[in-house]
């Protein structure tokens, strides 16, 4: 459907520079998002190297094993579904750990991977509620470094890059609260009017 829709944007937008007598503008634009897109992709590159290589050492000094320890509580009143020392909830919790330090693109595989071993565990061709609250902790993650926004201002050379750590960890901090909470009361809901 998304693809329907960029494609109905992009004639829509070509037929428009035809009819309006800019089409030469079309050619530069592409070039230039061409070039914008290089030169984003040479300026995070290193720092998401950077990031992935630290996780990587976390993960196998035993340090992402602490810290999934620690969220172990929380995991488990988060998804009373799933059983204590199920794969899943290592997956969950790397994938938390991951998006902490916004590390959103190294986290994808850890959350597909919880989203399969969640399948496994439901049966069913629905999401179940552990599949739903996973989904929305994803979407509202708790950020503490946002390494991908910090990245991009140091691209376009912001004199503080890092000045948007504190509102970043309040404002996710504010969504993931508010997504909780709603998933909770939304649950409760479902659960009394079946």
């Amino acid at each position: 459907m998304i693809n329907l829709i960029f494609g109905i944007f992009i004639i829509a937008g070509i037929l428009f520079s035809i009819f309006n007598g800019t089409s030469y503008n079309i050619s530069n634009e592409i070039l230039k998002s061409a070039s914008d897109t290089f030169d984003i992709i040479k300026g995070l590159f290193p720092l998401m190297a950077l990031w992935l290589g630290i996780m990587n050492i976390a993960h196998k000094s035993g340090l992402l094993e602490k810290l999934s320890n620690i969220l172990r509580p929380v995991l488990s009143f988060l998804f009373p579904d799933i059983p204590k020392g199920h794969k899943s909830l290592e997956y969950i919790s790397s994938n938390m750990i991951m998006n902490m330090f916004g590390l959103g693109n190294a986290a994808t595989p850890m959350g597909i991977k919880a989203m399969e071993s969640m399948k496994e565990l439901s049966n069913s061709d629905e999401a179940s509620d552990s599949m739903i609250t996973f989904l929305i902790l994803n979407t509202t993650g708790f950020t503490i470094i946002p390494t991908t926004i910090i990245s991009y201002r140091m691209l376009y050379h912001s004199t503080n890059p890092s000045a948007i750590i504190p509102i970043c960890i309040i404002s996710s901090f504010i969504s993931l609260t508010i997504g909780i909470i709603i998933n909770m009361i939304i649950r409760r809901i479902y659960r009394c009017g079946s």
